[in-house]
């Protein structure tokens, strides 16, 4: 979708400031709005790209004042909310007002340290053959979708060039809607700054972004 968080390649928004020696975590509350997220996944039965759906669909008033983990904290209400895990209520007093909502699966504390291990591999097989290899040119898509994309905006339209096929790889448009996996060939395209921002770009300046291959068309 075309929203706060997808400001890459624009310009007015103040200078970038690195924190130096920038911790992980800057508060306690921030460690438990991360675990929260991660166990209420499991037992709310979202995946890694309705997650990401649901923080960037915060508006724009909201994304571009809130800081990171508030992000995550007001998405993972919204994604609890949706399933009827949580209301409005407890909510605002902070602790369950009924009796719980049955889950498929809940992370016990045992569990946690197996699950991170394990991790989310999204490559799938597949029997299909890429449409595109390395050193093919081909342009991003013109698109503008209402729903979770991972095509950053400052690259559609443009030209770029195949750097390395990635593999097969959970499609995150179809995945965020809940319209399943459908794994597509997923690639590194490398822009160059010319072609992003036209004859002031610096020359020397690249950009690789990971592409699947329903965002590209061949040039």
């Amino acid at each position: 979708m075309n929203g706060g968080q997808d400001i890459g390649g624009m310009d007015g928004f103040g200078p970038v400031q690195p924190e130096p020696n920038e911790p992980v975590f800057h508060s306690q509350w921030e460690k438990r709005a991360f675990a929260l997220t991660l166990a209420a996944g499991v037992a709310g039965g979202w995946n890694i790209d309705m997650s990401r759906f649901a923080r960037e669909n915060r508006p724009p008033n909201e994304y571009l004042t809130m800081s990171y983990y508030q992000i995550w904290f007001a998405a993972l209400e919204a994604m609890l909310k949706e399933r009827a895990l949580v209301s409005d209520d407890e909510i605002a007093v902070g602790q369950a007002l009924k009796a719980p909502k049955p889950v498929s699966c809940i992370l016990r504390a045992d569990d946690v340290a197996r699950v991170l291990y394990h991790g989310g591999p999204t490559e799938r097989e597949t029997k299909t053959k890429p449409a595109f290899k390395a050193g093919d040119r081909v342009r991003a898509k013109m698109m503008n979708p209402v729903t979770h994309t991972r095509l950053p905006r400052y690259v559609r339209g443009h030209l770029g060039t195949i750097d390395r096929v990635i593999g097969c790889h959970v499609f995150p448009d179809s995945n965020a809607a809940g319209a399943g996996e459908n794994p597509q060939w997923l690639y590194t395209v490398r822009f160059d700054g010319g072609e992003l921002w036209g004859a002031d770009a610096d020359p020397s300046v690249t950009v690789s972004v990971d592409a699947w291959e329903p965002y590209l068309l061949p040039a």
